[in-house]
């Protein structure tokens, strides 16, 4: 039985760049930090959320072939992956507070139908969304 998502990928062209990127302007904190060979296994967390890890994957690291690699560079650079949603109680306090430390916005907050939301790029181009949402919002009333 699934009990839930552990770990999902981070696709970096510098894993150490990228990790201060997430500890030192998200506040985030790292989980683990292994060499395995030719590679360095990265993985950052946001505090609050203990059992969901980032693993920071290098575009060059192994089990990508060289078209491969070269594909999802381009489509990294390009910045048109989003990596993901991340949750937050001061949509509009975390967007001031990010900018202050360089993170760069593409979208400041907005209001949305299930919430606020703010749109944020990584040291990389991947994409994330800062959603604060709704209180009257029942996602599993709602949507479910």
């Amino acid at each position: 039985m699934i009990l839930g998502l552990g770990i999902t990928t981070v696709w970096t062209f510098d894993q150490q760049r990228t990790k201060a990127f997430f500890t030192e302007k998200l506040g985030f904190e790292v989980r683990d930090e292994v060499s395995m060979g030719d590679m360095k296994w990265v993985t950052v967390g946001a505090k609050e959320q203990a059992g969901v890890e980032l693993a920071l994957m290098s575009l060059d690291g192994p089990g990508l072939d060289p078209e491969s690699a070269e594909a999802l560079k381009k489509l990294v650079s390009k910045g048109v992956l989003g990596a993901g949603a991340f949750r937050t109680d001061d949509c509009r306090g975390d967007y001031e507070t990010f900018r202050a430390r360089g993170v760069e916005f593409l979208q400041a907050p907005q209001e949305r139908p299930y919430g606020i939301e703010a749109i944020f790029r990584d040291d990389n181009g991947n994409w994330y969304s800062l959603t604060e949402r709704s209180e009257e919002l029942d996602f599993s009333k709602d949507f479910g």
